[in-house]
Formats: C-alpha cells, sequence, structure tokens
C-alpha cells in the first residue's frame, strides 16, 4: 500500500505584515508565495503639533490595530495566520511602566524639542553616529527623563516594539533598524558604553533583535478573540522605510531604491557599513548585507511650488527625454542641502527660466536626475557599491519620461519594485522569520 505524506502547514500558512504610518495603518497579508491574499488599511487622527513638540497618544495606535485586524480577518482566515511583522516611523518613541502602559503622549518622528539634548548628544557620540538630531530617539529619551514620571518608567520603546508588546506581552524588545537613532551600534551588536556619559538608565533600554526575529507568541486574549492559532508568532520589526525597501525586491548587494517623494532618499544594498555624518549617510542591519542611505533636500516639495499635481501629470506627455533642454538647474525648495552635497547656504538654481512650461518642468526633472547621479557616485566614495539596478517608489515614479531621463544618466536598468507597500515588506519578514 502506498503511503501518502501529508501536505506541509505551511503551504498555506499566512503571514500579516502592519505599516504604523504617518496618517494611518495598513495591513497585508502574504501566502506561503509572497502572494498577496488579503489587504486592508484605517486612518488615524494627525498628530497634536505645538511648535517643535508634535505628540500622539500611543492608545490612538492600538485602537486602530485591533481595528485594522478585524477588519483584515474579516477578508481572510485568520486561523491559517503563521506569523505576524510589524514595522513602525523611525524615532516615533515613547516611555512605558512595568506593565507596557504609556507614561505619557509618544513623542512622533518629527517631534524634534530636544535641541539642548542634541547639543550634549553631539558632545559625548561619535561623529557617524546617527543620533546626532533633535529628532533621534537619544535625544528624545534625554528630553523624557527630565520629566516627572521618569521614577516609574520601566521601558523606552519605539512605536513598533511597543505594538509588539501589545500583541504578546513582551515589552522591552527592539529591532536593529529602530534601536539605530536611539544609540545602538549595529555593528558591535550592543548599547555603546558612551551612553553612560549621558546617564542614560540601561535597564529602560530594550533588548535588540534582527528584524524578523521570533519575539514571543500572541496573547490568548487575542488569539481566542480573531481565531488566530495559539502560537502565533509575533517578530521583531523594522522602520517604515526599511520595510518599504523590502516590499521593492531589492535584496543583493548593489540592488537601490530612490524614493522620489517630498525629498529625494537614496538607498543602495552594500557588503559593508557606512557612515559619514557630514552628508547625513549611515546604515542598517539588513540580513547578511547593510543598507546605506543618504536624502536630497530636492524632490517633490520643489516641484509643487511652481506646479500642481494635475499640471505635471498633463506636461509628462510633452517631455522628451531624448533631447535634453543645456539647463544646469539645483532644484531646491529653500537654500540649503545635506547631500549628495554638505552646504546648508546651498541656493536654489532655477534660471534661466523657459517661457514653455513643459521645458522649464522637464529642466527641473533633469537637476534632480544629476542630483541623484551625483548621490550615488558620492556613496561609492565613501565605499558603496555603484548600483547594479535601481528601483523607484514614491509619486515620481509614475512619470515615465522623468525615469527614462534617470536611467540615461545612471545608464543602468531601471526596474520596476515588485510592490511599494512597507505592510508588504514587513509581511516578508514575517515570512522569512517564521521559516528561520
Amino acid at each position: 500500500m502506498t503511503k501518502t505524506s501529508s501536505p506541509d502547514p505551511r503551504s498555506s500558512a499566512l503571514y500579516v505584515g502592519i505599516d504604523l504610518g504617518t496618517s494611518g495603518c495598513r495591513a497585508i497579508a502574504i501566502d506561503a508565495q509572497a502572494r498577496i491574499a488579503g489587504q486592508t488599511s484605517l486612518a488615524w487622527p494627525a498628530p497634536e503639533q505645538q511648535g517643535s513638540a508634535v505628540t500622539q497618544s500611543a492608545m490612538i495606535w492600538w485602537n486602530t490595530v485591533q481595528d485594522l485586524l478585524a477588519q483584515l480577518f474579516s477578508t481572510i482566515s485568520a486561523s491559517k495566520v503563521a506569523a505576524i511583522c510589524l514595522d513602525g516611523t523611525s524615532g516615533t518613541v515613547l516611555l512605558a511602566d512595568e506593565q507596557g502602559q504609556p507614561l505619557c503622549p509618544a513623542l512622533m518622528y518629527n517631534d524634534s524639542r530636544a535641541t539642548a539634548e542634541a547639543e550634549q548628544i553631539r558632545a559625548v557620540a561619535p561623529a557617524d553616529s546617527a543620533v546626532h538630531s533633535a529628532s533621534s530617539g537619544l535625544a528624545k529619551l534625554l528630553w523624557l527623563k527630565q520629566q516627572d514620571y521618569a521614577d516609574r518608567v520601566r521601558y523606552f520603546l519605539h512605536q513598533a516594539d511597543w505594538i509588539n508588546g501589545m500583541l504578546c506581552g513582551e515589552f522591552g524588545v527592539s529591532d536593529h533598524n529602530n534601536a539605530l537613532k536611539s544609540g545602538y551600534d549595529p555593528v558591535q551588536g550592543c548599547w555603546p558604553k558612551w551612553l553612560d556619559k549621558l546617564n542614560v538608565p540601561r535597564r529602560w533600554l530594550p533588548r535588540v533583535l534582527p528584524p524578523g526575529s521570533p519575539i514571543g507568541t500572541i496573547k490568548p486574549e487575542l488569539a481566542s478573540r480573531f481565531g488566530l492559532p495559539t502560537d502565533t508568532q509575533v517578530m521583531a520589526g523594522t522602520t517604515d522605510s526599511t520595510a518599504a525597501f523590502l516590499a521593492t525586491g531589492a535584496h543583493q548587494s548593489g540592488d537601490a531604491v530612490t524614493s522620489l517623494g517630498s525629498t529625494m532618499v537614496l538607498k543602495v544594498v552594500a557588503e559593508k557599513p557606512i557612515f559619514c555624518a557630514e552628508y547625513g549617510v549611515y546604515s542598517q542591519p539588513l540580513g547578511d548585507h547593510w543598507l546605506v542611505g543618504g536624502a536630497s533636500n530636492s524632490g517633490g516639495q520643489v516641484l509643487r511650488q511652481y506646479f500642481s499635481d494635475a499640471e505635471m501629470l498633463a506636461l509628462q506627455e510633452q517631455l522628451r527625454p531624448e533631447q535634453a533642454t543645456g539647463l544646469d538647474y539645483y532644484p531646491l525648495s529653500r537654500p540649503g542641502e545635506r547631500f549628495p552635497y554638505n552646504d546648508p547656504e546651498l541656493s536654489p538654481r532655477l534660471s534661466p527660466r523657459p517661457a514653455d512650461r513643459a521645458v522649464f518642468f522637464q529642466a527641473m526633472l533633469e537637476g534632480m536626475a544629476r542630483i541623484e547621479q551625483s548621490a550615488y557616485r558620492r556613496l561609492a566614495e565613501l565605499g558603496a557599491p555603484w548600483p547594479t539596478t535601481v528601483r523607484t517608489v514614491g509619486g515620481g515614479a509614475k512619470n515615465r519620461a522623468w525615469t527614462a531621463i534617470r536611467g540615461k544618466l545612471l545608464n543602468v536598468p531601471m526596474l520596476e519594485p515588485q510592490y511599494t507597500e512597507a505592510a508588504y515588506g514587513a509581511a516578508l519578514l514575517a515570512q522569512q522569520g517564521k521559516h528561520s
């Protein structure tokens, strides 16, 4: 009698990624072949802002995530979910007590009140550290440490860390990418000794795991409520930008992604880490590789000073990528650039200005393409590989003529990203971590 083998339970398993974004959150479930099985999204209110202080109640996140999961599991089978992984906005942090209850509103990624604390950090931290900004997680930690609830603190947590704790009950765990701007040393794999000079309470600091590492299993009450298996794993997450990078399919050394949003952010996979504070270049672990990146102040923000979205869409048909305008622009919305050139006084260069709006638009796109070329050249000078492929995300990715202009300058294949949603990248981490 022939013995039949039982089917591999992993073949029908689902893996959920949750992206905690700036305006809301999205969930995507993928199957064993990384195909999307279901997705949904929910908005949340804008953070409260008073000057440089930008805060939000963490309970808004948790309540929305619960509603998001309920919505997702109305379209897919929760009983097939093997693992969940989250990404969050880099530098969004809060303090919690022994039970994981928030002691204060979360300080958002763009909260930049901690200017005095940033000065203290600059006097102590290595020049190539990613913590020098007033919006860094470490600067926020030092500011929070001075508040009157500090004596009740047990955990300093990033956005994704806290939601993970709410899902599995394990607080005090973070990941390499979120912890980077809070002072974690990804090369040595530890919280460095120089933090002691800033009197950082080490008992507050989370244990740091590689993204996609298992933290714990889903809380029994959540498993019962949603119909999840009791052994559903909650995985260490990552930052939203890293999750979005993973979603594109870029993963080999030399694979690069340019994000054409309000600003231009470039990242390339490298064999070794590169840090250069002068140009704002830093590295994050990416499996056995490193993700090296920098950001120019040029991008969609300056385009919108001169063109509406509707006009840019209409003008795309009039662009001639094969015929350069000959205009030497450096588009900036205001003076100042850090990457690929460090010049806080650099003035925008947008003259002479032609009468033809299509020519003016193309000249600005050509200028940004040259900035992109110079940026990848700068990364190569610092030791990163020259891109072997470039994928594009952000609003500018839809402009085919611009892609042609950029491809001609970079002289590398311009590939379509597999996906662009950060939640998809988080789902990939859930899948890969579960099978590692």
